[in-house]
């Protein structure tokens, strides 16, 4: 019996897929290889492009890190460069204070002092552009970029030297180069200081007239009005560009370009809508100039003698589009006049008719604490300025002033050292002012962004209590027009703080145990009760510990989501969360058809057009309400359930935004092995309270903090940018078992939400409690990876998608084929599946068995 070749030949099965002994070779002839292996490198896959455009923008990033580094370091470095007493490129580099290296003092010393001067910035900025457009998120007009580029780059080296010649000496370089000081000096002589200028400012102009349109434009029209005999129609016609300028910029076009008529950017974001040119009305679509209706389209003629034509186009979801040539600006649809006539009859569709008489809840519901205004100690926060004060003087740091900000916990001191005190230092400190100030929890932000101050987080001795009513109540709250508003709580400036789910659009909330992270879920989950009805919020609860979300069962028919057929709408089980996971899953792709067919981008559009009664619900249509994902102690069901769990919950961080699904999860394990780079990479929206150590808080925030917080709420959030320290508002589950029965004991739904049903042949992973699977219906690829899987020993669902190209859920469903044939055991959490089949002459047993 053959074995499987992994090489250029393959065997040749029979018609039953055994192997027939023989042998063909894969890949075709070497011209062909090579031709696709070109086709590779230029075609589709881009290889070549892409590294070239790489090259590109990290050679750009490196000179401006280095013409930076040059203009703070340069007058030193030079002389060291300059140097003949240092021969060896060791010792220039010890010698040298900057940091972009020999290389890049030389690269700079070159071209800005040697060369063009402040004009590299137009060099660095032709790379970037060219790297950007080989990149491919952009289209770059290559040529146009160059000559750009090099006209900009010797007009800005002429105007240094001309603008910079009364400061010259301020420079320890040529602020022109020595191109420009020589071309200065060249033009000087002949034409004086007036023609200089005066051809600055010719080149000025001209090249803005070339290269921009909108400035063309405005300067045509201009022209054109104040031009004598002038044409009725001049402003219309000085819009468009003549016919010789149209051949002039066609040799600035890339030949994929050539059909646009945009020529002012010289790079255009591919998302970006296309200008549309006005031209005379003409039929859709022209053959041997007849009419020829595209798909869905018939020509009717009117019923006037005139040439127009009526184009009758009918589309999937709207009924009729009737479109008269000889008013391009009414297109109307019957479709349109229909949903007209219904929204002046009966307004437009109301998702909340059907609980019309929900009453949301009230703040009352929640307790009242004392502000205790009377604790903010004026003694306290005067000791505190002058031991910070006599801290950094003890090193020889001096201060111009300092202000202090008092929060509900933190108290935050901004301070201006004096000039010259490097910031470094005083970050450095951060552990004697905390030893000074008696006080746990000291954070430094050096500096403060959009500030030219120094701030120090210190906690208060007597902190206040951030209550969820006063939250609640605040104006910042009632006033949002979030989608999915969540008031987290207060900043240290005593500010309510206020963000959005939908363009979070995914939350990761970590912490050590007992420093407020179930308190801030139950934050987030009351500002959503408080701020949506239940026909537009759904949640999905998954509670290993079984204990965190129980309260909220009781409003099962109002908010939450759930499998048909499941009895507990809180999921605690492990085995229930991987068919829950599937499941959003299925919801999430049934959402995007539905968006598809209504030829819009995002729920937010969908929902609208449904309010306007412009989809039809005999077709499928329906108000698509929003649904939080919530999962508490994350770390335990990746325990136990590994990548079947992170899989399902990577594929809706990565796609589900758009369609109004958002997730939340909760752990306090800030594990690696736990919170993956898939993880991290799809959930932008950070929450991290105290946390043990400084490796903690840079898995969960990418950055130290989280662990210099002092718990009871504290916490810092971030969405990519800058961190913000929040405390976060305390629910007490009294309040939020008054908030759920409140809520529960009003009229709601006559059942949950209900989720898709998954078919067992689609559950992730070798689990099969979601139903029975019949062993004689296999895949027609299941024989074909059975035999790969046998031979390459690698029994994953992740394998057979990169080997067959299939999708997830084929390959999940592969895989429990493969168990129940007795190929490969059954999942054991985490850990990778037990191949039981070693042979090929085993696995032919079992495929052929009455052979």
């Amino acid at each position: 019996m053959s074995k499987v070749n992994k090489g250029r030949t393959k065997p040749v099965e029979n018609r039953r897929g055994r192997s027939s002994g023989q042998q063909v070779a894969v890949g075709g002839s070497l011209r062909e290889r090579t031709t696709r292996f070109f086709r590779g490198l230029f075609g589709k896959e881009r290889v070549v492009p892409v590294t070239i455009g790489a090259l590109f923008m990290a050679f750009a990033i490196f000179m401006l890190y280095a013409f930076l580094s040059y203009l703070i370091n340069g007058a030193a470095d030079q002389s060291v460069l300059l140097d003949q007493n240092l021969p060896t490129v060791e010792a220039q580099a010890e010698a040298m204070e900057g940091s972009n290296g020999v290389v890049g003092m030389g690269l700079m010393h070159q071209m800005v002092n040697e060369w063009v001067g402040f004009g590299v910035l137009f060099v660095i900025l032709m790379f970037g552009m060219l790297g950007v457009g080989m990149l491919g998120p952009a289209r770059v007009n290559y040529p146009k970029v160059i000559i750009f580029s090099s006209i900009s780059t010797f007009w800005l080296s002429l105007f240094s030297a001309a603008a910079f010649r009364e400061v010259a000496g301020w420079f320890f370089f040529y602020p022109g180069g020595f191109l420009g000081e020589t071309i200065y000096q060249w033009l000087r002589i002949r034409v004086g200081i007036f023609g200089v200028w005066l051809l600055i400012i010719l080149i000025l102009l001209l090249t803005l007239f070339l290269f921009f349109r909108s400035i063309r434009q405005n300067y045509n029209n201009w022209a054109m009005r104040k031009r004598e005999g002038a044409y009725q129609d001049v402003e219309s016609s000085a819009k468009r560009p003549s016919k010789g300028w149209l051949h002039f910029k066609r040799w600035f076009k890339r030949k994929d370009q050539e059909m646009e008529d945009d020529d002012e950017l010289l790079l255009v974001p591919d998302n970006e809508e296309e200008e549309i040119v006005d031209e005379p009305t003409k039929p859709i679509i022209t053959l041997n100039d007849e009419i020829v209706a595209p798909a869905n389209t018939a020509v009717i003629p009117s019923e006037d003698s005139s040439p127009a034509t009526t184009i009758v186009t009918v589309a999937d979801d709207i009924d009729i589009l009737v479109t008269d040539n000889r008013n391009m600006d009414d297109e109307v649809t019957t479709a349109e006049l229909r949903a007209q006539q219904l929204v002046e009859e009966h307004g437009e569709y109301d998702p909340r008719l059907e609980l019309s008489r929900f009453e949301m809840p009230h703040a009352d519901i929640l307790k009242k604490y004392d502000q205790q205004t009377e604790a903010i100690d004026i003694e306290e926060i005067e000791e505190n300025k002058r031991l910070i004060t006599s801290t950094l003087e003890s090193f020889r740091i001096g201060i111009k002033s300092i202000n202090a900000t008092v929060g509900p916990a933190i108290t935050l001191y901004e301070v201006v050292p004096d000039e010259g005190i490097l910031i470094s230092r005083i970050r450095s400190l951060e552990d004697n002012i905390s030893m000074s100030l008696s006080a746990m929890g000291i954070r430094i932000i050096a500096p403060i962004p959009g500030k030219g101050t120094i701030g120090m987080e210190v906690p208060n001795k007597n902190p206040q209590i951030v209550s969820m009513r006063s939250v609640i109540l605040s104006k910042k709250f009632i006033e949002s027009a979030a989608t999915l508003p969540v008031a987290l709580g207060r900043t240290i400036t005593n500010e309510v703080f206020v963000f959005d789910l939908a363009k979070t659009p995914h939350l990761l909330v970590a912490g050590a145990t007992g420093q407020g992270k179930s308190v801030g879920l139950n934050a987030i989950i009351t500002s959503l009760l408080y701020k949506l009805h239940p026909a537009e919020l759904k949640f999905v609860m998954i509670d290993p510990k079984m204990v965190e979300f129980s309260l909220y069962s009781l409003i099962e028919k109002h908010y939450m989501a759930k499998l048909p057929g499941e009895e507990q709408v809180i999921i605690t089980e492990p085995k229930r969360v991987q068919g829950t996971l599937e499941s959003l899953c299925v919801e999430m792709d049934d959402r995007y058809e539905l968006l598809s067919k209504a030829h819009v981008r995002n729920i937010k559009e969908y929902n609208q057009k449904f309010k306007e009664r412009l989809l039809n619900p005999e077709k499928g249509h329906k108000f698509l309400p929003y649904i939080v994902l919530i999962i508490d102690e994350y770390g335990d069901l990746m325990l136990t359930g590994g990548k079947e769990i992170e899989a399902p919950i990577t594929r809706l961080a990565q796609k589900a935004r758009a369609v109004g699904i958002h997730a939340i999860i909760a752990t306090q394990r800030p594990m690696a092995s736990i919170i993956t780079g898939a993880i991290k990479a799809n959930f932008p929206g950070r929450l991290a309270f105290k946390v043990s150590s400084g490796i903690d808080s840079k898995i969960i925030l990418d950055a130290q903090g989280a662990n210099r917080l002092i718990g009871r709420g504290d916490s810092l959030f971030t969405t990519g940018n800058d961190l913000i320290r929040v405390q976060c508002a305390f629910v007490d589950t009294p309040e939020v078992n008054d908030l759920v029965r409140f809520i529960s004991e009003q009229r709601g739904f006559s059942e949950a939400y209900p989720l898709p049903e998954v078919r067992p042949e689609m559950s992730v992973g070798g689990g099969l409690a979601t139903g029975e699977l019949d062993p004689n219906d296999r895949d027609e690829l299941f024989e074909a990876v059975a035999k790969r899987v046998v031979a390459d020993k690698r029994p994953a669902a992740s394998y057979i998608q990169q080997i067959f190209g299939v999708g997830y859920n084929r390959a999940s469903r592969l895989m429990v084929q493969l168990e129940y044939a007795g190929i490969i055991g059954p999942a054991d959490g985490n850990k990778p599946r037990e191949l039981l089949v070693t042979t090929i002459e085993q696995l032919e047993a079992i495929l052929y068995p009455n052979d």
